[in-house]
């Protein structure tokens, strides 16, 4: 017999050690969540994915309860509504969720929970802002007001990255995320990946860098490969206008399964840069530079390659391959060096 469960009266396959959140989507029954991390561990922290099991004495958070056989569960009863939705409205009160001015508007979980259960006005009176915002660094607006304390950030830090940088510090109203000695990013362990502004359901992280370029419905999402390493992460262009005003990573994609590094993420601004070299430069004997076609420049080189290898052999040149280059390049480059030219003096400079 098959390992099945009863969802919404409709009897559903299960897999091992599977929770009831995982076994309803693949079931195509869609449970809200805030806290639920793809590949970190379930905590049942917003309480948002609250579920009604027959024989349990209390609703159930779907993210973090063991799916059995013959488990019969109810996702959309009246019961389960209520307490979603109370749990909504408690978080809408925890800080000041202010949408027109959040950079968050459109692109948040809360707010889409908000408008599905029609909540115009909390019933709880709006907490006092206890932090200031943090913006000291260059690339992370940490708002402290709009924080749900879901924990997504903690564990995509601690448990995707590893990079163990922030924590739950504090308890009760005075709870809220810190960095080892809570202190600012700047000071911290921190190597500014950017993953936990990438599993922010709220506007409590933003990308500074983007702050007033855009709306998520205003953009084109571009997919792309990172230009600076041969790994080849998936990222996402979000382009106005033409231009890129931030980059997320493609979740799920390989091989950097929705990560990204801080050149990745927030190192796009060479891109547009009036320092950027556009054509070939020739160096003259009186020491400047002036502009040349790209035939005369190769050709230039490979004059010059002839007479070092003529005079001093082929170890008198060296080699050293741009680390943003496609592994396709840099093998071709290795090629050029050693079958052509004639020797191992090869490398890339992505050391630094």
């Amino acid at each position: 017999m098959s390992n099945t469960f009863i969802l919404n009266g409709k009897e559903t396959p299960l897999k091992p050690d599977q929770m009831i959140l995982e076994a309803a989507r693949n079931g195509g029954i869609e449970i809200p969540t805030l806290c639920y991390l793809k590949g970190a561990t379930p905590t049942g922290a917003c309480r948002i994915c609250l579920v009604e099991v027959k024989g349990a004495r209390s609703l159930m958070a779907a993210c973090s309860t063991p799916v059995s056989q013959g488990m019969e569960v109810f996702t959309d009863s009246t019961l389960v509504h209520q307490a979603r939705k109370l749990n909504v409205e408690l978080l809408l009160s925890s800080g000041k969720h202010n949408c027109m001015t959040c950079e968050a508007n459109g692109n948040c979980r809360l707010q889409d929970l908000a408008y599905f259960y029609k909540i115009t006005t909390p019933r709880f009176e709006e907490s006092e802002q206890k932090y200031p915002t943090e913006d000291e660094n260059p690339f992370i607006v940490r708002d402290f007001s709009r924080c749900i304390l879901c924990g997504r950030c903690v564990q995509a830090c601690n448990e995707l990255v590893v990079n163990r940088a922030i924590s739950l510090g504090y308890r009760g109203s005075e709870s809220k995320v810190v960095t080892g000695g809570d202190g600012p990013y700047n000071d911290s362990e921190c190597v500014f990946c950017g993953q936990c502004v990438e599993v922010c359901p709220v506007g409590a992280l933003t990308e500074k860098k983007a702050k007033g370029l855009g709306r998520p419905w205003e953009t084109q999402k571009i997919r792309t490969t990172c230009p600076y390493c041969g790994v080849g992460c998936q990222q996402l262009l979000h382009v106005k206008d033409g231009k890129i005003i931030k980059v997320t990573a493609v979740e799920d994609a390989q091989p950097n399964q929705g990560r990204l590094c801080v050149k990745g993420r927030f190192a796009y601004d060479f891109i547009y840069s009036e320092e950027r070299l556009k054509t070939p430069l020739i160096r003259e004997k009186n020491g400047e530079f002036r502009e040349a076609s790209w035939d005369e420049a190769l050709d230039l080189v490979a004059t010059k390659f002839k007479e070092i290898i003529k005079k001093d052999g082929p170890d008198a040149i060296a080699g050293v391959s741009c680390a943003r280059s496609i592994n396709e390049d840099s093998y071709q480059m290795q090629k050029l060096f050693r079958a052509v030219i004639g020797t191992n003096n090869i490398d890339h400079c992505a050391r630094t």
